[in-house]
């Protein structure tokens, strides 16, 4: 179970001070060993970390007395639960309902977020590259000034691009009269993609195209539109991805519960809680 508390030592002293949980109190050694699965910047931190999550443990553990519950461990992925984490599952489980997202719910998430189930456009484009970094303002005006000749010379003779990239870029495509293959808009610099996107197939680049590596010259052979996958083939994917939000939201609201029928001592807890049971 994943949900997230805001701790706060209440006192300013370098010395956590003792913490407790309706009267039982957590060791400070507990706290200690806890520490390294909660990694910080500082020790301070590390130790709310560690302190929040056994809290949050000790709350879970107490209600599962005051149900009675006996732990009964699951083996997954070849490990099996203590009797605290099936114990803890098991209060989870009995006392949070989680609502199942329905057809419809589905379908509203598919039509808001169409763009989370596109596949991306794939270009099939070449280039000559003429480095030059941007800080180097000499070379890169020379870089800029080369690129426009040589896309001069492409106007006149556009079957000559890949003669050129042999001998003029900079990039080891060169070695293929500047093929790149097929490529997505995030294989490449946001300049790039974006004058792929305006291009034609068949097309050279109308000017050279600065990036941070240069100027290139670019020549899009062809583009494969990308498609918007049907709901009936990303509807199971949504339905977990809406059960594992509602989840979050719900052990949230029942640890926030816990928390405030609980008299918890040197530390403050307001919101809901980070722990997880496995």
């Amino acid at each position: 179970m994943a949900v997230s508390i805001d701790v706060r030592f209440p006192s300013t002293g370098a010395r956590p001070v003792d913490v407790s949980v309706n009267g039982i109190t957590i060791p400070r050694d507990t706290i200690v060993r806890e520490i390294q699965h909660h990694p910080a910047d500082k020790p301070a931190a590390a130790w709310q970390l560690a302190a929040r999550a056994l809290v949050v443990r000790e709350l879970l553990l107490q209600r599962a007395a005051a149900l009675g519950l006996e732990p009964e461990p699951r083996t997954e992925e070849g490990r099996t639960e203590t009797d605290d984490e099936a114990l803890m599952r098991a209060v989870v489980e009995r006392e949070v309902i989680l609502p199942e997202p329905d057809e419809s719910t589905c379908r509203r998430y598919y039509e808001n977020n169409t763009a989370r189930f596109a596949s991306p456009d794939i270009y099939e484009a070449a280039h000559i590259l003429f480095a030059a970094l941007p800080a180097d303002e000499a070379a890169y005006a020379q870089a800029q000034a080369d690129a426009e000749a040589a896309l001069a010379t492409l106007r006149d003779k556009p079957d000559s691009f890949a003669d050129l990239a042999r001998v003029h870029s900079r990039c080891p495509s060169a070695a293929q009269g500047g093929n790149l293959g097929q490529l997505t808009a995030d294989q490449v610099t946001p300049e790039f993609a974006d004058a792929l996107a305006q291009m034609a197939p068949g097309a050279i680049s109308a000017a050279p195209v600065a990036t941070r590596y240069g100027f290139h010259i670019i020549q899009l052979a062809r583009k494969h539109d990308g498609r918007t996958l049907p709901f009936e083939v990303v509807a199971g994917r949504i339905a977990d991805y809406l059960r594992e939000a509602v989840m979050h939201r719900a052990q949230a609201q029942y640890i926030a519960r816990l928390v405030s029928a609980a008299t918890i001592e040197g530390i403050a807890l307001a919101g809901a809680a980070e722990h997880r049971v496995n």
